[in-house]
């Protein structure tokens, strides 16, 4: 095993001081008064709001009977301010309003006085900007003459929702206080590499231009043993807004461990403590002989063109070859691309043989010719998480580049999705749809990636416009559908958003023939095409799409809303929302609970890396192969650190997804917070995901469930994040927060 150096290295960057006080006062609504529309007078705090109604703050509007096609509404919550809050604060500089995070855009009055805006409004001089994922905090000085003390104040926040859902929706409500320094001081930890060597940078700051001082420790904890690998304690002095505090500490990115910040002010002992967990990597190096690491079967209708990529790792060159191939295929000996046809239904088995200095490896792999496509989940890239609209053609170009590059084509990520923001503002004159400047040849684009055995996905919408604004294809169906033939489109993503207007106009629109209708219009153009193109539907799960979305032929359909990069939110849609669905998922037809949020993610703007902590991650991919999910990757993909690559190129674990069976997994144990899934398998082995779903760290006995698991009895137990057997009699396994111990058992 490989430790943790005992005396790692820290850099002192840079320090400074101050003080600190009170524990600050927090008042938190739950609700407030709401009002759809848009009228200038709606800020008054004189403002009759006697008809308004009650509201959540803690979830979006639609979840509350909000018409879907909503676009403007307003919150208003009465406070008093009692001037003790002052009292309690050895700042008293600031009242803050922390409103969470609002979809799409905001601004944020008190007494009709403007304290915040988030994100651009329609007539804004750049006009709608969404800042849904963004959490808003407004700041007002103490002293300001909008705010009333000891008397009733009116907070008034006007809304604009692109596209549903709307509002406000932090789980914690709306909190104001008076917060004192310690309130502004924080953490930022993040993981850092030069050269070969790994370290995090903990930062010290402070959001106040009063000083603090104070003591940092740093603490190296072995989660598992809760020994304290080492400590580090440095004076602070004259921390300030602008001088922040800044160390670095030398890491083995091989063990896990949990780094703890801890800052104690001087004079009032008062404390903020951070606890950040580096990334670790599980995955073994791949060998540098030759290794098949896709799926070994493939489904295609007849005549249809193929294009598929061997998936094989090893020390390049290396050549792909096949010694019984088909009539109507050729292979790409370089990168292994599969291209032809085959023009009558059956099955055709043959051997793929790959051969680079190291050695030589063989796979027998089946085409069926028929009517099924898409025999195991999709694997590849969506541009929307990272690029937004701002995605163009050579950012797509560079993105598969970087997929091939980096090793990800040689684990069978094929699909290079582009989102929204491809549409041309109009339509040709014929009623085709354009692309726009950003988009030079979507057809040079599809051959492209077509040469190199990737895929070309796009993006549309039933309505007339898609979520970004962007033309959508409602009374040009079949137009845009040859117009994605012509192209070599291997798959559409169909979004619901600009649908929600006329839905909401039509006099059936409560039965779920009115869900179904635009995608069943869609569907039978697609199939007019000559080429296979998936059918991928999002809708968000509504009219439980999963008990129809086979009978329109879609190869997949959302199950939920958009995920986003925080344990609630993958929590939610991958523990609480698909625990149903098992019955719904097969080969050709899949739930799709969204996109991975793995990498570097911000949605076109200040690229971060994914709030998820490793832990999750390690949950995030376990749990979505477990569910024969679409992997989707979310992130850029240029960017992609060893950790990252490490979850993606697992090939033990994506074979689970990939297995030929396409048996969704099911939830099968509930114990507390420990839940057990589990996924049968084509080889007759199952797939079990241990889950910890709770806040602190567990010791689990697996040995305890397995007569409920009916798996007594079992002859072998693989670790497949770390591709390694396991004793069959020890079955105690420490599971840490958040975290999983994924297995294969026969």
């Amino acid at each position: 095993m490989i430790t943790i150096m005992k005396k790692p290295i820290f850099t002192l960057l840079l320090c400074a001081s101050g003080m600190m006080g009170l524990q600050a006062q927090t008042l938190t609504f739950k609700t407030a008064k709401f009002k759809v529309g848009d009228e200038v007078g709606y800020k008054s705090p004189d403002f009759n709001a006697t008809g308004w109604r009650d509201i959540r703050v803690t979830d979006n509007w639609d979840n509350q009977g909000v018409p879907a096609d909503t676009r403007f509404a307003w919150y208003r919550i009465e406070m008093r301010l009692d001037k003790k809050m002052l009292e309690q604060s050895d700042l008293k500089e600031y009242l803050e309003f922390d409103l969470g995070p609002i979809d799409d855009a905001d601004e944020a009055y008190l007494n009709g006085e403007r304290i915040g805006k988030t994100g651009g409004m329609p007539g804004d001089k750049g006009g709608y900007a969404s800042a849904w994922s963004q959490p808003r905090r407004y700041l007002v000085k103490a002293d300001s003459k909008c705010i009333r003390w000891d008397a009733t104040n009116v907070l008034t926040v006007r809304c604009y929702s692109g596209n549903h859902p709307g509002g406000m929706f932090g789980r914690e409500g709306v909190r104001v206080r008076v917060p004192s320094r310690v309130d502004g001081t924080s953490f930022a930890i993040s993981p850092q590499k030069h050269a070969d060597k790994h370290s995090i940078a903990v930062e010290l700051k402070s959001r106040y231009a009063s000083s603090v001082s104070g003591t940092m420790k740093v603490e190296l904890v072995d989660p598992e043993t809760e020994e304290v690998v080492n400590t580090l304690n440095q004076k602070v002095s004259s921390l300030r807004e602008g001088k922040p505090v800044k160390v670095n500490v030398e890491y083995d990115p091989s063990r896990m461990f949990l780094a703890k910040a801890t800052f104690t002010e001087k004079k009032s002992g008062l404390s903020i403590t951070s606890s950040y967990q580096p990334p670790y990597i599980l995955t073994p190096p791949a060998p540098a002989t030759p290794r098949f690491n896709t799926t070994d079967i493939y489904g295609v209708r007849p005549g249809s063109p193929i294009h598929f990529r061997f998936g094989v790792s090893g020390e390049r060159p290396m050549k792909i070859t096949s010694p019984d191939l088909p009539s109507g295929l050729s292979i790409n000996p370089d990168n292994g691309a599969l291209s032809g046809s085959l023009a009558k239904a059956g099955g055709y088995t043959f051997t793929v043989v790959a051969e680079n200095a190291k050695g030589k490896a063989e796979q027998k792999f089946t085409i069926r010719v028929g009517s099924k496509i898409a025999l195991t989940p999709p694997m590849g890239w969506n541009s929307w998480n990272c690029w937004g609209l701002s995605v163009t053609q050579d950012k797509v170009i560079s993105s598969a580049k970087a997929l091939i590059e980096k090793g990800l084509a040689d684990y069978g990520y094929a699909y290079m999705n582009i989102d929204d923001g491809w549409e041309a503002p109009q339509r040709n004159a014929d009623g085709t749809i354009a692309v726009n400047e950003k988009f030079p040849s979507m057809k040079e684009l599809g051959d492209w990636l077509h040469s190199e055995g990737l895929k070309f996905g796009i993006y549309s919408s039933p309505g007339d416009l898609t979520c970004g604004g962007y033309l959508g294809s409602i009374d040009h169906e079949l137009q845009d559908a040859e117009s994605y033939n012509s192209w070599g489109v291997d798959y559409l993503k169909y979004d619901w958003c600009g649908y929600g207007r006329k839905h909401a106009t039509e006099p059936d629109n409560q039965t779920v023939a009115s869900f179904v209708r635009p995608y069943l219009l869609m569907e039978r153009c697609l199939r007019q095409q000559p080429r296979d193109i998936f059918y991928s539907l999002c809708q968000y799960g509504m009219a439980d799409v999963w008990k129809w979305g086979e009978a329109v032929d879609a190869n997949s359909w959302r199950t939920t809303g958009d995920i986003t990069d925080t344990w609630a939110s993958m929590y939610d849609i991958g523990f609480v929302r698909q625990a149903a669905l098992q019955p719904y998922a097969k080969p050709g037809h899949w739930n799709d609970p969204d996109m991975l949020i793995v990498g570097k993610v911000g949605w076109s703007a200040n690229l971060r890396d994914s709030r998820l902590t490793p832990d999750e991650q390690y949950t995030h991919i376990s749990l979505w192969t477990l569910l024969a999910s679409n992997m989707l990757i979310g992130c850029d993909l240029a960017q992609l650190d060893d950790f990252t690559i490490s979850l993606l190129c697992n090939n033990e674990v994506n074979a689970v997804n990939q297995d030929i069976l396409g048996i969704q997994a099911k939830r099968d144990i509930v114990d507390g917070d420990i839940q057990i899934w589990t996924r049968p398998l084509s080889d007759g082995s199952r797939a079990v995901g241990i889950f910890n779903v709770g806040t602190e760290p567990q010791k689990v006995d697996f040995g305890k469930y397995l007569k409920e698991l009916e798996l007594e009895g079992i002859s072998s137990v693989r670790d497949l994040w770390r591709q390694k057997n396991l004793s069959t009699s020890d079955l105690r396994y420490y599971i840490p927060t958040h975290g999983v111990r994924y297995l294969k058992v026969k």
